[in-house]
Parts: C-alpha cells; sequence; structure tokens
C-alpha cells in the first residue's frame, strides 16, 4: 500500500505561481510512476503530467512550458511547479502512484484545490 498527501494549493491571481507537493509513504519501493492528475467541476479527469522511476517525463500540451513535475527520493515527495497559472488550470489537483506491475495509478491523494481569478 501507498499513502499519498497533497499540499500547495491555494487561490492566486492569474499569471501567478504554485507548487504543489506529494507526499508518498509505504510501499514506496514498488512505485513505478508518479503522476499529477486535475479535474475540473463537470469535467473527467485528465493526466497534467507524469514522472517515471527511470526519471521520463511528460507533460499535457496544455501545460507544457508552464508546469514542472520533479522529485526528491530521499524525501519521498514529488513536487508541481506551476508558472503562468490561467482561470482555466482551475481544478482539484490528484496526485497518483502507479505501481511496478500495475498498468493503471492505482493509489490517489485525497486532492488540493487550485483556484486562479481572472
Amino acid at each position: 500500500q501507498v499513502q499519498l498527501v497533497e499540499s500547495g494549493g491555494g487561490l492566486v491571481q492569474a499569471g501567478g505561481s504554485l507548487r504543489l507537493s506529494c507526499a508518498a509513504s509505504g510501499s514506496i519501493f514498488s512505485i513505478y510512476a508518479m503522476g499529477w492528475y486535475r479535474q475540473a467541476p463537470g469535467n473527467q479527469r485528465e493526466l497534467v503530467a507524469r514522472i517515471f522511476s527511470g526519471g521520463g517525463i511528460m507533460y499535457a500540451g496544455s501545460v507544457k512550458g508552464r508546469f514542472t513535475i520533479s522529485r526528491d527520493n530521499a524525501a519521498n515527495t514529488m513536487y508541481l511547479q506551476m508558472n503562468s497559472l490561467k482561470p482555466e488550470d482551475t481544478a482539484v489537483y490528484y496526485c497518483a502512484a502507479r505501481p511496478a506491475g500495475s498498468s493503471r495509478y492505482d493509489y490517489w491523494g485525497q486532492g488540493t484545490q487550485v483556484t486562479v481569478s481572472a
């Protein structure tokens, strides 16, 4: 089992920045990849960025060049630096972990709200 706890959400004006954190605990040795997802009201949950245990990274096109995903292995923490925020980035952001041998993200945090005002 893996436990994930997000923090760092809040209210920011358009053009501002926020940094989200995701602290992982439990069977973290089993994690193959971690990702950030978001869900806005009335929308489906969508992938924002993901980072693999080997270091590979991918971003959704809508955030490429503005968001940066990273991790601190010593602290068992993943980050999402969000710059040049837009009102359309408003959503609940979730941290997720995909264990080795699984084809899906089996572990999820509780989510943190990000609100970007115009």
